[in-house]
């Protein structure tokens, strides 16, 4: 008995050695965070989210027990992999609610676009970690290139919301690396000059009859009603004003668990999904927001520890760029659920209903907890 005791207790203490307990605790009480939501806003998909919550824990238990010099070398035949599976999407992927997203492989369908969040702040903090100290405007250009050509096939089936995050999370790998302010400030400024444009002439490029040549007609759509919700209160408004009133009726401590009219009176779409934060705001009210709010900081605090001390550029520049796409989803969720960004479809880390986004994220956090582990192995 003495025996198998201590052979347990000596698994237990190396399945626990490649995990860092800081981001261990934070991802578990998210999660937990996410279960109780869930058992208000969907409680049938309870035994559901757990599942998909075990197999996330998993895949990031077996990321982070990988030396993080081990990941950066798979980063290239992900990247190709990746790219070459989109390039399929556009040729033979299944067309699913007006789009051509998914790729039947014969056991299963996969969704090869939420590969690339990976593979594609891999690839680049790879191929900048090969070129340390030798990186000119040419490796930028590179770069760029090599960030383009995938975000533009998620954009074609088209999948704004993904793309958006892929492309969030090469900018962040670029910018780590070195990025000149140059060139970075020009295009912040004619982002703000459009965005400026459009909210000042919205009542007249959102008429029927105005093509905006760029984005497809849905997207159209999703900006000008952030612009006006109103203008279609029972359509494409819906969504916006129903979280809206349910953010704003929670008050300071929210109207208690369960107790959610929007959400429980079927006013709130989507409210186990996108737009869960809706729930817990207007449930759990400003109180529960702070404390949402302060866990996924610690997450970010933690993250960005771990990418200041990493021992190399490749891994520096990794943590960084997945801490950021922690913020980017975080940011975009609740902005959009709030009425200040358009409706893009990204979920709300670790708590949205969903169980190929969770593996996503652990993933991410797995690759902290490789990054974090390799560098204390260096030290001893």
């Amino acid at each position: 008995m003495s025996d198998f005791r201590f052979q347990a207790l000596e698994f237990l203490r190396r399945l626990l050695r490649a995990l860092d307990p800081v981001l261990l605790l934070v991802l578990l009480t998210l999660m937990g965070y996410a279960l109780v939501i869930m058992g208000s806003a969907s409680p049938d998909r309870m035994d559901s989210q757990l599942m998909h919550g075990a197999i996330a824990l998993a895949a990031m238990w077996a990321i982070a027990a990988v030396p993080s010099q081990r990941l950066l070398g798979l980063a290239l035949p992900l990247y190709v992999l990746g790219t070459v599976l989109l390039v399929a999407v556009e040729l033979f992927g299944e067309v699913s609610k007006g789009a051509q997203r998914w790729l039947d492989i014969g056991i299963t369908r996969i969704q090869p676009s939420e590969l690339m969040k990976i593979a594609m702040p891999l690839m680049l903090a790879w191929f900048f970690q090969q070129r340390e100290g030798h990186v000119s405007w040419r490796e930028f250009v590179v770069a760029g290139l090599m960030l383009v050509v995938p975000v533009g096939l998620i954009l074609i089936q088209p999948d704004l919301g993904t793309s958006l995050l892929v492309a969030a999370a090469g900018f962040y790998v670029i910018f780590f690396a070195g990025l000149s302010w140059k060139l970075i400030v020009p295009v912040a400024l004619i982002g703000i000059v459009g965005i400026g444009s459009i909210i000042a002439f919205g009542d007249t490029i959102c008429q029927p009859e105005v093509d905006w040549k760029v984005l497809r007609e849905y997207q159209k759509h999703r900006v000008c009603t952030l612009l006006d919700p109103t203008q279609d209160p029972l359509g494409k408004g819906f969504h916006i004003i129903q979280s809206t009133i349910a953010i704003g009726s929670g008050g300071v401590t929210g109207k208690g668990w369960q107790n959610g009219t929007q959400t429980h009176l079927s006013f709130l779409p989507e409210r186990h999904t996108d737009f869960i934060f809706a729930v817990l705001s207007e449930e759990f009210g400003l109180v529960g927001t702070i404390v949402l709010l302060a866990t996924y900081l610690m997450l970010l605090v933690r993250g960005f520890h771990i990418a200041l001390q990493a021992h190399t550029l490749g891994t520096r520049l990794l943590a960084g760029a997945i801490t950021m796409i922690f913020f980017t989803y975080a940011f975009v969720n609740m902005g959009m659920v709030s009425g200040i960004l358009p409706v893009v479809g990204v979920p709300l880390p670790f708590v949205s209903y969903g169980g190929t986004a969770l593996v996503t994220l652990c993933l991410g956090v797995g690759i902290l907890m490789s990054i974090q582990r390799s560098r204390l192995a260096k030290q001893t």
